[in-house]
């Protein structure tokens, strides 16, 4: 099993990644996002329920707000309070204020399951903070779906309020997919080490900079999604 050093360092670098993290430009967006949303979500003695909270990364935007964090994944982790799925959980109806749930959706066989799930243990005016991939390489034999705004907007809409964010504009969303690519096909490990400490920088630094100078707003080729539901 996961050490707590080991996953406290992941959350970690998920919520302030290094310069060298291929998706550093994906990432410090999500992190905007969220913190801009749940400054939306009301009281300071919430219940909060993460699917898929192997490493927690996005806890500590809520520091000093949370009665009681469950963690929820296939996983065991010293983090993870449930070993189980999404789709069901040992929870009663309406016994969460907020529920988090990132990066998760593309490996489950029924995306809407989860998410009728999720509303099911939510609270009246409960609020769903998720993330999702709309273009990444495909990891592994259970990566089995990506998203875009529509099919988010199908998948939640039981919720009476939804908002789906671009993390990151398609100039964004062009050098991510550069960076994993060639952090994923380079050969041998070295040469994988030495991209991500010289070329992997300089890709996020230029596409950030171009994002600022021309302002884009165009999602077209967006890497990943943000979506806030309010039941």
């Amino acid at each position: 099993m996961e050490t707590l050093d080991t996953v406290n360092r992941e959350g970690r670098e998920r919520l302030y990644p290094s310069l060298t993290n291929p998706s550093w430009l994906v990432l410090r967006r999500r992190r905007e996002i969220f913190r801009k949303w749940l400054a939306r979500v009301d009281g300071h003695d919430l219940e909060v329920l993460d699917v898929g909270g192997r490493i927690q990364p996005y806890r500590p935007l809520l520091e000093g707000r949370v009665r009681r964090y469950v963690a929820v994944d296939l996983r065991q982790t010293p983090l993870v309070n449930v070993v189980g799925r999404g789709e069901q959980t040992p929870f009663a109806e309406a016994q969460f204020n907020l529920v988090i749930c990132t990066q998760v959706l593309e490996y489950i066989l029924e995306p809407a399951a989860v998410i009728a799930e999720i509303y099911r243990v939510l609270k009246p005016g409960g609020l769903l903070l998720l993330s999702v991939p709309a273009v990444f390489p495909r990891d592994s034999e259970n990566d089995r779906w990506r998203f875009l705004p529509g099919g988010l907007r199908y998948l939640l809409r039981s919720f009476r309020e939804v908002e789906v964010v671009a993390e990151g504009s398609s100039i964004a969303g062009l050098f991510r997919t550069v960076n994993v690519c060639v952090v994923m096909f380079a050969r041998p490990a070295f040469l994988r080490v030495l991209l991500q400490f010289t070329l992997i920088p300089l890709l996020n630094i230029t596409a950030a900079s171009l994002e600022s100078l021309f302002g884009s707003s165009s999602d077209q080729l967006a890497a990943n999604f943000s979506a806030f539901a309010r039941k």
